[in-house]
C-alpha cells in the first residue's frame, strides 16, 4: 500500500508512459480514487463482469 502522493506520483508516470510512449497500463485495484485515473473501468463482481465504463479521460 502506498501513501496517497506516492500513488498520485506514480499513476502521473504511468499516465505519462501512457501518452508519451503508447504504453497500455493494465492495473488492478480496490482503490476507487487510484481507479478515477484510468482512461477505462471494468467492475467486476463474483467473477462477473458488472460493469464497463470509459472515465472520459482523453489519452
Amino acid at each position: 500500500n502506498l501513501d496517497s502522493k506516492t500513488g498520485e506520483e506514480i499513476m502521473g508516470i504511468f499516465q505519462r508512459l501512457n501518452q508519451d510512449l503508447g504504453i497500455t497500463i493494465i492495473m488492478i485495484t480496490h482503490e476507487p480514487d487510484i481507479a478515477s485515473f484510468a482512461k477505462r473501468n471494468i467492475l467486476f463482481r463474483d467473477g462477473k463482469i458488472v460493469d464497463d465504463r470509459n472515465s472520459g479521460l482523453q489519452g
